[in-house]
């Protein structure tokens, strides 16, 4: 399954996590991660952020954090109340924010400056919402680390372009029947892998890098062809 909106956005949001921890010097599954957005981009986010090993996630929509607590879910927030919030914790976004290395937002709205102030030191905040960030860049950039947006006009552009054209060439490259999630992994890690000495001010390439689109096609094509390869050679 592969929608560019969810999809897309969780892969090159991966893309960036890693490079950005690379130049922190943190590990993935040491950070405590918020999503605020529980639509289909965010649970897209959050769950391929699990598979890379992210192991701390709370993930909160329009009443706060996403939590077992809750009476009013139901469908796919129920079961993110299931896998995710490890440390059962509660209340609306700031509460979720408090002592948080990352910060995704994936939900529009507006983030009050002092709830990003209690995140962690050294923190990072990809606020996606296009045009107007659910924290402004500059606002961001008095209390983290690492700044990402949708926008083009910052550092850091959190572009889908970045991963769709590559995915389906090299899926239609290797008679792929669907996009797998191994492929979402390999593809975030064939965009990081394009910036070989990340900066804080360059964690994914430009949209206008040339290669990027052979890039995860490769890493695509090979993987697909390399899971097909086993398939076929299994024993019946």
């Amino acid at each position: 399954m592969f929608h560019d909106d969810q999809h897309g956005t969780a892969i090159v949001v991966l893309a960036g996590l890693l490079n950005g921890a690379r130049v922190l010097g943190r590990a993935l599954p040491d950070l405590k991660v918020v999503v605020s957005g529980a639509g289909a981009a965010g649970v897209a986010v959050t769950r391929l952020l699990q598979r890379a090993g992210v192991r701390d996630i709370v993930v909160c929509d329009s009443r706060g954090i996403i939590s077992p607590d809750r009476r009013d879910l139901t469908g796919h927030k129920a079961r993110l109340a299931a896998s995710t919030n490890p440390r059962a914790v509660h209340g609306r976004l700031g509460a979720a924010l408090e002592g948080a290395d990352v910060f995704v937002g994936v939900s529009g709205g507006q983030v009050p400056e002092e709830e990003v102030a209690s995140m962690a030191p050294g923190a990072m905040v990809f606020a996606l919402a296009n045009p107007t960030p659910e924290v402004h860049p500059d606002v961001a950039r008095r209390h983290a680390a690492i700044v990402a947006t949708g926008r083009s006009d910052f550092p850091n552009q959190i572009n889908n372009v970045l991963a769709f054209p590559g995915i389906f060439r090299g899926a239609l490259d290797a008679g792929a029947t669907r996009i797998t999630e191994a492929m979402k992994l390999a593809a975030a890690h064939a965009i990081a892998d394009l910036v070989p000495e990340p900066t804080a001010d360059r964690i994914v390439p430009s949209v206008f890098q040339e290669g990027v689109a052979e890039a995860v096609a490769a890493a695509v094509r090979d993987l697909a062809s390399d899971a097909g390869s086993r398939h076929r050679s299994a024993p019946a």
